[in-house]
C-alpha cells in the first residue's frame, strides 16, 4: 500500500467514523440556538440606532443555527464537505453593512455557528462571555462628542469679525469650516464647544445685519 493509498484510507476513516447521532444534532444545534438568542438580546440591548432592524437581528441569529448544521453536515460525510466548500465559494452576498456594530455583531454570530458546530461549547460560551464582558466596559467609556454646527447668515460681511468675537467669548476651541460671500452677503459655518451654545446664538442673532442664527448638534462620537 503506497503513501497515497495510507492517507485516502486515514482520511475515509475519519469521516466514517465521525458519524454523528441524531441527539448529538439536537443537542448541537439546541445549544446554538441558546446562544443565538442570547446574540438576539445583547444586539437588541447595545444597538443604539434609530431604526432598529428587527429583520436583521433575527436573520443573523438564525445564520448561526444554519451555520452549525453546515459543519454538522461536513463532518459527517467527505463528498457534502467538498461540495459544501465548491458552493460557498461562488456565494456573494451584496448587502452593505452600513453600522461597523452590525458587523461585529454578525462574524459573532457566525463564529458562534462554526464552534457549536465543531463542538466547541466551552469556547462558545467563553466567547459570548467576553464579547459581553467587552460590549459593557467599552459602551461606558466616555467619548468625546461632535462639536456644535453654528451657522450665521448676515447681509454685511463687514461684520465678521464682530460675529468671531462673540464666537471667542462663548468657546476658546472654534473653526470655521464654511465661509460663503455673495455681493455683501456672508455665510458661515462654524464649529465650536461650548456648554452655552443657546446663550451664543440669542446673542448672535442680535448683532445688527444678522438675519438668522441657527445651531446644530450631532450626537455621534468622535475619536479625536
Amino acid at each position: 500500500m503506497g503513501f497515497g493509498d495510507v492517507i485516502k484510507k486515514s482520511v475515509l476513516e475519519g469521516f466514517s467514523s465521525g458519524g454523528i447521532s441524531t441527539s448529538n444534532m439536537i443537542f448541537t444545534l439546541g445549544i446554538c440556538f441558546l446562544i443565538s438568542a442570547y446574540i438576539y438580546f445583547v444586539y437588541r440591548w447595545v444597538t443604539r440606532s434609530t431604526f432598529y432592524d428587527r429583520n436583521f437581528n433575527v436573520s443573523m441569529s438564525v445564520i448561526s443555527v444554519i451555520v452549525a448544521g453546515i459543519i454538522l453536515a461536513m463532518q459527517s460525510n467527505l463528498i457534502i464537505s467538498l461540495g459544501m466548500v465548491g458552493a460557498l465559494s461562488i456565494v456573494r452576498f451584496r448587502t452593505a453593512i452600513k453600522e461597523p456594530m452590525d458587523l461585529l455583531f454578525l462574524f459573532w454570530s457566525i463564529g458562534n455557528g462554526i464552534m457549536c458546530g465543531a463542538g466547541l461549547y466551552k469556547l462558545t460560551l467563553l466567547v459570548a462571555l467576553v464579547t459581553t464582558f467587552g460590549l459593557l466596559v467599552l459602551q461606558v467609556v466616555p467619548l468625546k462628542t461632535c462639536p456644535y454646527l453654528v451657522i450665521v447668515n448676515a447681509k454685511d460681511k463687514s461684520k465678521e469679525g464682530e460675529i468671531l468675537r462673540i464666537v471667542e467669548k462663548y468657546s476658546k476651541r472654534y473653526r470655521i469650516d464654511s465661509k460663503n460671500i455673495r455681493a455683501q452677503s456672508l455665510d458661515m459655518i462654524i464649529e465650536i464647544h461650548t456648554k452655552e451654545a443657546g446663550s451664543l446664538v440669542d446673542e448672535l442673532s442680535e448683532v445688527e445685519s444678522v438675519t438668522g442664527a441657527s445651531l446644530l448638534y450631532h450626537d455621534a462620537p468622535v475619536k479625536s
